[in-house]
């Protein structure tokens, strides 16, 4: 059997939570392969909104195992106080998650350090959600980091305090950031002790079982193909590998193995935080956008800069992930808009090209746009595609011919029932 993959084609925040747990039920296990606290996909089902952070969305079905792969970062923190409030509503959720023992770990040492250099940078920020993402990768990467299966080892205090040392000489760069470490340390250790009553696993293994029993798999991707720390608006990226590849590098799992590739995208874009942004809207329709989007980060509460669909980056996205079927999400959200527009090339250099550049800093870029009909009906009280209004019908088909793949599912609200899989 082979593994699916679902992964965000934009800035993140495409919606890929509430996808994943409609699709869930086609599936035995879902798989975490990225990323860390720094995600935030929301689910809304019988009137209830949840936030997932770290644990797969495949979390609320009862017969589905949900795996933490070993390409993401852990906060026992933040997990613990995940998992206390999931369980407050499923007390049942520990009996499916499983824990890759080479996931790495965050310490509060790397959350410090991340708000001193996210502070040192000052105009020029990343836009960081301080969760010691990217000094864990830091530390993955420079073969120092501490992984969840360390906590099982008897040394793991003295492979703490080694790290830590670390961090404070690194911290003594920064001589205006001010910090107490101590205040920090208790709660994590406590987390920690937590962590140890989890079902950790060889997450490899179980997978490759898995494959070889015919288990169906899903693998969840968080933030989205432009925040690839490889493929996506470097320096305004994540730490990870956001993009299909890092679904194998994530889980273990051979390129051979990958089937389905499902890209989400929202009808519109949206960004959080810094970075280059060619199609953004600074007028009262980015704000109309905002507004009728609910367009505020999960994680940090943070409003989402809006703009128009953008096409290079889109036939980009799906390119370097091998898309094979396309989910549009929020196209509710234009209802009432007027007529829209969508960018088809850029003016680069002077030059007009069709597919994303090198940079895109708006010193270098301008975005050719065409413009399309619009539509005034509620999308989201519709329950099959016959009831689409024609020019929303256009607008599908205009995006699919221009990008050459199918779109399979369009998201009319946030609510699982407000989905409809296309003929």
């Amino acid at each position: 059997m082979a593994v699916d993959v679902l992964l965000g084609l934009q800035w993140g925040d495409e919606g890929k939570g509430k996808i994943v747990d409609v699709l869930t039920r086609k599936y035995d296990i879902i798989a975490r392969f990225q990323g860390g606290p720094n995600a935030g996909h929301t689910l809304e089902f019988e009137g209830k909104k949840h936030v997932l952070h770290t644990i797969p969305s495949g979390v609320f079905h009862e017969k589905v195992c949900n795996v933490v792969g070993n390409g993401v970062v852990i906060d026992p923190v933040i997990f613990k106080g995940e998992l206390d409030k999931l369980i407050a509503q499923e007390p049942d959720v520990l009996s499916r998650l499983k824990i890759s023992r080479k996931a790495h770990l965050i310490l509060p040492s790397h959350r410090l350090l991340d708000a001193a250099s996210e502070a040192a940078k000052g105009k020029k920020k990343i836009g960081s959600t301080l969760k010691g993402i990217g000094p864990t990768y830091m530390d993955k990467t420079g073969r120092n980091g501490l992984r969840v299966g360390d906590i099982q080892l008897d040394n793991f205090q003295d492979l703490y305090n080694n790290l830590v040392t670390k961090h404070k000489q690194l911290l003594s760069g920064y001589p205006d950031f001010t910090y107490d470490l101590s205040e920090l340390e208790p709660t994590w250790f406590e987390a920690i002790e937590y962590l140890r009553t989890l079902d950790i696993i060889d997450s490899e293994p179980y997978v490759h079982q898995a494959i070889k029993d015919g288990r169906t798999i899903l693998a969840e991707g968080a933030q989205g193909t432009l925040l690839d720390i490889d493929f996506g608006t470097y320096p305004f990226v994540t730490s990870s590998n956001t993009t299909c590849a890092g679904a194998c590098t994530g889980l273990g799992v051979a390129p051979n193995r990958i089937k389905n590739v499902y890209g989400i995208f929202k009808a519109y874009c949206t960004r959080v935080g810094s970075g280059p942004f060619p199609t953004e809207l600074f007028d009262e329709t980015g704000e109309t956008i905002q507004a009728q989007g609910h367009e505020f980060g999960a994680t940090t509460g943070r409003p989402r800069r809006c703009g128009w669909l953008d096409l290079p980056a889109l036939k980009y996205a799906i390119d370097v992930n091998g898309v094979t079927e396309l989910m549009m999400m929020k196209a509710d959200v234009l209802s009432g808009i007027g007529n829209l527009k969508v960018c088809t090339a850029y003016r680069y250099k002077g030059e007009v090209i069709e597919h994303l550049p090198y940079k895109l800093e708006e010193d270098l870029i301008e975005p050719i746009f065409t413009e399309v009909p619009g539509w005034d009906e509620d999308l989201t009280k519709m329950t099959s595609e016959d009831e689409f209004p024609k020019s929303f019908k256009s607008y599908i088909d205009y995006i699919e011919k221009e990008v050459g793949v199918p779109i399979s599912l369009i998201s009319v609200g946030p609510d699982r029932a407000q989905t409809i899989m296309r003929k």
